[in-house]
């Protein structure tokens, strides 16, 4: 089988599908040869992801960019206070 990899929200979209699927009495297995993944990934998928909407996780897709923005933004401060303290001290 083809390894894909799906974007958060496509993995949103295939378990409310699911979740509709389930609930007019399919079965899992079926379920997932619909959608195309396997079985170990729908569980995987609904540990992760379960109960969460598409504007939910695209907000938290933001946020973790804006947090790894913000981290090197600190860094890159850090290390020029660091090189200041040392131009002071005359240890350059």
């Amino acid at each position: 089988m083809k390894r894909t990899r799906h974007s958060p929200e496509q993995i949103v979209t295939k378990l409310h599908q699911a979740a509709t699927e389930l609930a007019g009495g399919k079965k899992i297995e079926e379920v997932c040869k619909s959608l195309a993944i396997s079985p170990a990934t729908y569980h995987r998928w609904q540990a992760q992801y379960g109960g969460a909407d598409v504007n939910t996780v695209k907000a938290l897709k933001a946020l973790k960019e804006e947090n790894a923005r913000l981290k090197r933004l600190v860094a890159d401060l850090s290390l020029d206070k660091v090189a200041l303290k040392e131009l002071l001290e005359g240890k350059w």
